[in-house]
């Protein structure tokens, strides 16, 4: 076995980051994953801000369901005030992390909340 999941992931994580980045006309929505919760944000990379950030452990935030349902609902949640922001374009970042389950099912709330990627 060659590294653990976590090496593996950051090793994928840097080969995706090579190739992108945000822009102030296109931010990039980036996507963190846990065991417990979910956490998405919209950061222009080249001033290097936040421009908007949900999660699922917020105090704001409040659904119920499993884990995938939550995600859509973080990803809804994040577009609101993305596009509140006058943000409608992103670059979607799964920052390492297969494009399957949850993180498939924020990008699925983001799309639905507003924001094209």
């Amino acid at each position: 076995m060659a590294g653990s999941k976590t090496s593996r992931r950051e090793r994928i994580k840097q080969g995706i980051r090579k190739n992108l980045a945000g822009t102030t006309e296109r931010p990039r929505l980036s996507v963190f994953r846990s065991n417990k919760g979910i956490y998405a944000q919209v950061i222009d990379d080249t001033t290097g801000k936040t421009l908007a950030a949900a999660s699922s452990l917020s105090k704001d935030f409040v659904a119920s369901g499993n884990k995938v349902e939550q995600s859509k609902a973080v990803g809804k949640l994040v577009a609101e005030k993305a596009v509140a922001a006058g943000i409608s374009k992103v670059v979607f970042d799964r920052n390492g992390y297969l494009y399957h389950g949850r993180v498939k099912s924020l990008a699925e709330g983001a799309r639905e909340g507003g924001l094209d990627f």
